[in-house]
């Protein structure tokens, strides 16, 4: 690990305290951080180096239990702010001087890595800032810039993004930052299929009937109605979280396992979706939008009557989606997409639907319900694997029933699954960008997106109400037309092997 200073912009702020520098911490416990290194965090904030130092630290709820002082001492001597107002061109050379300052002192030799922890109106303002006063040109050594999502609110906007900040930092300088990435079973995706020949042989139009892809929440918007009323849950999670889950199920297989071959192919995967028409958005989309309830006995408010958002809003709180990938290999495969707040469960999991035995010998047995194997991709919570598959039940006859095999990785002991923000905060200062999204794969999201928008947003186009606490609207099961349904798991997660269905 070179050495180097990772500044991280908008330091004061709830993501730097809740989960940056816990991240950055549990790097440091487990000695992955170098031994030349400086952490720079810059805010409108007027706070000291030790002020910062004692709300990310000391007084930091975030931490984990139990921490020494010695070690909080060790661990927050890294540690340093600069205030400034950062919409002023001028302040940045505060921001330059602390950092030639820090590699007197630290022994850095100029390799900076800068954060954007910020809202996205500053996007294009601090990278053009940081290149007026040189922070953005190498020179012999690395210059990093890491970007946040939300990346663009539309087409249009991402590419204006993408093209402001290729004029002051190249392509493989920017790491666009998007968390699903850093979780452990996200990139297990493709060691599933790619190191193993018993699956990739069946990864393909012959032998899978369907793929669904569930995320689910049983919160609201938790007080940010006014900000999640401008995004909604097309824009918050599908075009972003769930296409990157779709690239690494569908995407064919790369050349080698380097970031340059991983990413051209997740690209060649958005460029094949197939573009979902104005007139079938209401066939293949489902909008809904949660109403009042009861939930174990107590009163939840309807999405309408949630703080900040308007008593009028048609903003979308849960999409159902069916699309197709227009390539060889998944040629008429149908993907199903789904994504809401306030449903049953918290639930992030993959399932991969294969087709029928041809000839269904044991199709009278009740307790075989189901003609289909699936193997299901738990990705949150309770990370694991199961296949579903038929067994004869011991006795007479042919009784057949369905069970799981499965594989949770709680069984791995002595292995700790690490906060997806330690990956790839860890990956970036490597400078591995494999788990970082490519600007043309975001743009090429958009595109898949944004007729959805646009339809939604020129017609008065069906948004369903369901009760807070439900699976969602009803009329996202007529997505289905071969008598397949959505995959319900438990609605309470509480044991490793709970891969049922309600």
């Amino acid at each position: 690990m070179s050495p180097h200073i990772f500044v991280i912009f908008g330091a004061s702020g709830d993501l730097t305290a809740r989960k940056l520098i816990p991240a950055f911490y549990h790097l440091y416990e487990g000695g992955y951080l170098p031994e030349q290194f400086a952490l720079l965090g810059v805010s409108r904030s007027k706070l000291s180096d030790e002020d910062f130092r004692k709300r990310v630290v000391f007084d930091s709820p975030f931490l984990p239990e139990g921490i020494s002082d010695a070690d909080k001492e060790k661990f927050a001597s890294a540690l340093y702010y600069q205030p400034i107002d950062t919409a002023e061109e001028a302040e940045y050379a505060k921001v330059r001087d602390r950092l030639l300052a820090l590699d007197q002192e630290k022994g850095t030799p100029g390799n900076y890595i800068f954060y954007l922890s910020t809202p996205p109106k500053l996007y294009k303002t601090i990278p053009a800032y940081l290149s007026t006063h040189g922070l953005n040109t190498s020179n012999g050594h690395f210059r990093r810039l890491v970007i946040e999502k939300p990346f663009g609110y539309d087409t249009k906007s991402a590419r204006e993004l993408n093209d402001h900040l290729l004029q002051f930092f190249p392509e493989k300088q920017i790491y666009r930052i998007d968390h699903y990435l850093g979780k452990e079973t996200v990139q297990n995706l493709l060691v599933t299929r790619f190191a193993n020949g018993i699956f990739e042989p069946l990864w393909n139009r012959n032998y899978i009937e369907h793929i669904q892809i569930t995320s689910a929440e049983p919160i609201g918007v938790e007080g940010r109605g006014g900000y999640y009323d401008e995004s909604g849950a097309l824009r918050d999670m599908i075009q972003n979280h769930l296409l990157q889950i779709v690239a690494h199920i569908a995407m064919e297989p790369p050349v080698s396992a380097d970031a340059h071959a991983i990413r051209a192919e997740k690209l060649k995967l958005f460029q094949s979706l197939r573009p979902i028409k104005p007139e079938e958005v209401e066939h293949y989309v489902i909008r809904g939008q949660y109403t009042s309830s009861e939930i174990d006995g107590e009163a939840a408010l309807g999405y309408r009557e949630e703080e900040g958002v308007p008593v009028d809003s048609r903003t979308e709180t849960y999409v159902a989606m069916k699309f197709f990938v227009d390539n060889w290999r998944w040629a008429d495969v149908p993907f199903y997409l789904r994504t809401g707040k306030r449903l049953p469960t918290k639930v992030t999991e993959v399932v991969i639907t294969f087709k029928p035995s041809p000839q269904r010998l044991f199709s009278s047995e009740e307790s075989f319900r189901s003609p289909y194997n699936q193997l299901i991709i738990r990705i949150q919570p309770h990370e694991g694997l199961a296949m579903k598959f038929g067994m004869k039940i011991p006795g007479q006859g042919f009784r057949v029933k369905d069970v799981n095999m499965d594989f949770h990785y709680a069984d791995l002991t002595d292995a700790e699954v690490p906060d997806a923000y330690e990956r790839l905060i860890l990956d970036c200062m490597r400078g591995d960008a494999t788990l970082y999204a490519l600007g043309e794969s975001v743009e090429a999201a958009w595109e898949f997106v944004d007729p959805i928008l646009n339809a939604w947003a020129d017609n008065e186009s069906k948004l369903f109400g369901y009760p807070a606490g439900t699976w969602g609207p009803k009329e996202a099961e007529h997505l289905f037309q071969n008598g397949t349904h959505w995959r319900n798991p438990c609605k309470n997660l509480t044991d490793m092997g709970e891969f049922c269905e309600l």
